[in-house]
């Protein structure tokens, strides 16, 4: 699943006529470059939730043939979060486990890594696997700590010794994880995946490539720049 339901308040004015996930960078909106790693790595079937201007979504993307996927949308009248728009997109997903990320972000994050985190979720072991990055300047405090594998809250008394890292919007979860959210209903991933991790059912990885929150009209002209350079070279 691709998260795409977002406003992108930070984007304006870029994003009250483009939806954010559709701002382009190094020569494809943003979402086209997750759109073929994901199939580059295996996944036929994408789920893409949207709300402000969806409808610029689908037309540019459609069915999804043209990159050599399916694709379903999952229409919000307004944004419900990320767990309330995964909850209300399980349908569409038709599988106990399962692949998101964010649509807003930049990554050359290969998701046929996400393999054996799947295998071990469908097997039982854990609701969540959360891939996890460096504290971007704009994000300094970070948001959970990989420890051995497995992912914690930052603020554990057990871990003083490990410095907290930054979700990088990629995840792979047990729909269990949202047994108790309400389709329809707002409602943020946050405590779903606080409450994984205090119930030790979360693991995760570290992530050291190009990976970029691309939150405001800088950044992306950063990114744009820095790909363009060097697809040139």
């Amino acid at each position: 699943m691709i998260l795409a339901a977002g406003r992108g308040e930070r984007m304006r004015p870029l994003t009250d006529h483009t939806p954010k996930p559709l701002l382009v960078v190094g020569g494809k909106p943003l979402i086209v470059w997750h759109i073929e790693r994901l199939g580059a790595a295996g996944y036929t079937h994408i789920v893409i939730n949207h709300a402000h201007l969806g409808q610029q979504i689908e037309a540019a993307l459609g069915n999804g043939a043209a990159f050599g996927v399916s694709i379903a949308y999952s229409r919000e009248v307004s944004a419900l979060e990320t767990a309330g728009g995964i909850a209300t997109a399980l349908p569409l997903i038709d599988a106990e486990v399962f692949a998101v990320v964010n649509g807003d972000i930049y990554c050359e994050y290969d998701f046929s890594r996400l393999a054996g985190p799947t295998a071990r979720l469908a097997a039982g072991h854990d609701q969540a696997h959360l891939v996890l990055v460096d504290n971007p300047s704009h994000h300094p405090q970070g948001d959970f700590v990989l420890d051995g594998g497995r992912v914690v809250n930052a603020d554990s008394p057990l871990i003083p010794h490990l410095l907290p890292l930054t979700f990088s919007g990629i995840g792979v979860y047990h729909c269990a994880l949202f047994a108790d959210t309400p389709a329809g209903e707002k409602a943020p991933l946050a405590p779903l995946l606080r409450r994984a991790m205090d119930a030790g059912h979360a693991g995760g990885e570290y992530f050291d490539g190009r990976w970029v929150d691309v939150g405001t009209p800088a950044r992306l002209n950063a990114l744009d720049e820095e790909l363009r350079q060097h697809h040139a070279a």
